[in-house]
């Protein structure tokens, strides 16, 4: 199981007070460029130091800098969506 491995990264974000979501696929974090970087290579190197020796870190970075967009705005467009798609149906 790698969950004692994920728990140790959540540590360190709660540390670090990023704002984050754990799902069953991953972790979205959110926070400033030069506040993340350096917790995800902390993470990223914490789990070398726990003994694994191969460690994949998958980052897919979306910036917007017209607007702030938060992940739950994100979630919530596309449910007023959902629900202006099934109010038409009626």
């Amino acid at each position: 199981s790698l969950s004692k491995y994920v728990a140790e990264v959540i540590k360190i974000f709660e540390e670090a007070g990023l704002n984050y979501e754990l799902n069953p696929m991953g972790t979205v974090i959110e926070g400033e460029w030069d506040q993340i970087m350096p917790v995800i290579k902390k993470a990223h190197e914490r789990l070398f130091e726990l003994g694994v020796t191969r460690v994949s870190t998958l980052i897919k970075i979306d910036d917007r800098r017209d607007k702030k967009v938060r992940k739950e705005d994100k979630v919530e467009s596309v449910r007023r969506v959902l629900r202006e798609m099934y109010s038409q149906e009626k």
